[in-house]
């Protein structure tokens, strides 16, 4: 069975507290914690400056609301281009290491299993193929830092990264043996690619987050979907998919990811995949959320 989770950062109004609660009364019994540095609720600066203190209150946290970590989701700069994977300045690159071995600690020490990254951007100051062995380089260390506390490392292939198409994600985890993605099919129906050719990604796939989209709206209602979610499923259970779903909705002022009420389309979409699962049944929701509906 393949368990679902929910981000945390679906709600970003919320305290900490107050998402892990909403998450429990919504049935999930798992998170995706987003380590943003824009986040108020998981921060990589307030891990740094406390590691065992920070710990130690997300674990008492998640065991108040008896959830278990399914990935840290981790983004050091606050946009992908500040503080990328792939910086050209080995000063900035090795700051960034010193974040990501603290952040691997904190997801060993919640005994989260799966950790996901960004795989860098293009920098103007920089030739291309170059800046493309820096990002294949941190890759490479990142995964082999993961594996070495029993963490699996993915990227997720986004929107003006270096992974922006089908082919350069193909080929990025080609040239980093052993990494996988966090596969997200809306960063490229977006761009109208269709989900047929997505699908190819399946095979590589160790986590997979879920959220309508459409052709040039990264995210969605679901009546507005044109994601093949039934197709992807297939495709996942051909390449025996071993990750968990994450219900992904967002609410940032970026691509109109602001116009979705993020607890409705959550269930809807949650509804969806368990039927087309079948035999993973929906969560169940608190009564009071229940009567709301």
């Amino acid at each position: 069975m393949i368990d679902f989770s929910c981000a945390d950062f679906t709600f970003p109004l919320l305290d900490r507290k107050q998402s892990l609660a909403l998450l429990h009364m919504l049935g999930f019994t798992h998170v995706d914690i987003g380590l943003f540095a824009r986040s108020k609720t998981y921060s990589p600066s307030a891990l740094c400056a406390s590691p065992a203190a920070y710990t130690r209150a997300v674990r008492e946290d998640l065991e108040r609301e008896n959830l278990r970590p399914a990935d840290v989701f981790l983004q050091i700069g606050a946009d992908p281009p500040e503080a990328s994977a792939n910086d050209p300045s080995p000063s900035v690159r090795a700051q960034n290491r010193d974040v990501f071995r603290a952040a691997v600690d904190f997801a060993a020490a919640l005994q989260c299993p799966h950790f996901t990254g960004l795989p860098g951007v293009y920098h103007d100051r920089i030739a291309r193929p170059a800046d493309w062995e820096l990002a294949v380089e941190e890759a490479a260390w990142r995964k082999a830092l993961c594996s070495s506390a029993g963490i699996r490392y993915a990227v997720e292939a986004h929107l003006g990264s270096i992974c922006e198409d089908i082919d350069s994600t193909l080929r990025f985890v080609t040239d980093v043996p052993g990494l996988t993605l966090t596969l997200d099919y809306g960063h490229f129906i977006f761009q109208g690619v269709p989900s047929e050719q997505v699908h190819a990604l399946a095979r590589h796939a160790s986590h997979f987050h879920a959220r309508a989209g459409a052709r040039g709206r990264l995210q969605t209602p679901l009546t507005e979907n044109e994601i093949e979610f039934k197709g992807a499923l297939a495709a996942l259970r051909d390449a025996e998919f071993s990750g968990a779903i994450a219900f992904e909705y967002v609410w940032i002022d970026w691509n109109q990811c602001n116009r979705c009420d993020n607890i409705s389309e959550t269930i809807l979409l949650r509804e969806l995949f368990a039927t087309l699962l079948l035999n993973s049944p929906a969560p169940s929701i608190a009564p009071e959320l229940r009567a709301s509906r």
